[in-house]
């Protein structure tokens, strides 16, 4: 059954700085509120353009069949993040982890990071505000050729290119 309704969020919850649990935990008390009960909640972010229905739909069947509190995208950093370096004093380099400097590439742990497409969960847990990266949340690991977030003018520049290799390889 589709449920139509009009759902505005207050101030607090309508800017740039709201998180995803806070807007997440109010949709679920607005329907609870409205004698609308629910067993899982997806959040989709908007900024997320190579969302695809059969991964959200297979996430779902998984949450349904598991004993989890969350299913939520990631994908793998392109290069180790064990030989990231950050920019200091203005020009200069300093190594997150100087221990690596000598490792190779291929021989550190994969890393990964929230693709930023969605979150599916149980109610209870945005309600109790859960921490999603936690031991009850299980990733759904997506190509890194499928994850764009767009929060900046390159990210959108970098979301059209893949869109049209995407789009001329049929995927």
């Amino acid at each position: 059954m589709a449920l139509s309704f009009h759902l505005f969020r207050p101030d607090e919850l309508s800017n740039d700085y709201a998180g995803t649990i806070p807007v997440i935990k109010h949709a679920i008390e607005w329907m609870e509120d409205n004698n609308n009960y629910i067993e899982n909640v997806c959040c989709l972010y908007a900024t997320a353009p190579f969302i695809q229905s059969k991964i959200i739909s297979k996430a779902y069947q998984q949450l349904k069949n598991s004993n989890s509190d969350c299913y939520f995208s990631v994908t793998s950093f392109a290069f180790p993040i064990q030989r990231a370096i950050k920019i200091v004093q203005g020009d200069k380099v300093d190594m997150f982890y100087p221990q690596h400097f000598m490792d190779r590439s291929q021989d550190l742990e994969d890393s990964y990071h929230d693709a930023g497409q969605f979150y599916w969960g149980i109610p209870q847990a945005f309600l109790d505000n859960e921490d999603i990266f936690s031991e009850k949340s299980i990733p759904v690991i997506l190509p890194r050729y499928l994850v764009q977030d767009i929060d900046t003018l390159e990210d959108w520049h970098r979301a059209e290119l893949m869109y049209k290799a995407l789009d001329e390889s049929s995927f």
